[in-house]
């Protein structure tokens, strides 16, 4: 089996969409910091053992800190949708339960992942209390600049939906 399938990163601006997708891809990182304006595609082929290999096209979408603002026509179609949070920056995370409310409303049979990202950046004995309090749940943490954990986020997502 090959087959492709269309992933969303969608988040904030500045959360790391673009530095997790190279990670992913070139598992390369670059400290300095572009904007993306509009969408970046990449794309990366993913095995699954016993099952097959599939295509991810990875589309890395320009941050928005409103989510009525994304474009549709980037959403459409899309297998999956990962959404990146910034540990660093309350400010990205605090309304996740409506943006996740308002992405399952337009999208309800789309899987979305949830990722905080640039976790070697946060004290990792004080994540727990704030996910809690934020009632953030079934959360990758990962670093773009490390690596950890960015695999493990496109492998689990990879085999939900084969």
């Amino acid at each position: 089996m090959n087959v492709s399938k269309k992933v969303v990163l969608i988040g904030h601006f500045g959360v790391g969409k673009s530095s997790l997708l190279r990670r992913f891809v070139e598992n390369t990182f670059s400290e300095s910091y572009q904007v993306t304006i509009g969408v970046h595609i990449m794309k990366k082929k993913v095995s699954i053992a016993g099952k097959g290999d599939v295509t991810l096209i990875v589309w890395d979408v320009e941050g928005a800190d409103d989510f009525t603002k994304y474009r549709p026509s980037y959403m459409l179609g899309a297998s999956a949708f990962i959404y990146v949070f910034d540990l660093t920056r309350e400010a990205t995370f605090k309304d996740l339960t409506s943006n996740l409310g308002l992405l399952n409303d337009k999208f309800p049979k789309t899987p979305v992942h949830i990722i905080g990202n640039k976790v070697d950046l946060v004290d990792k004995e004080m994540i727990p209390s704030v996910l809690k309090e934020h009632n953030i749940e079934h959360t990758y943490l990962s670093s773009a600049k490390s690596g950890e954990n960015v695999e493990l986020l496109f492998e689990n997502l990879t085999a939900q939906l084969i």
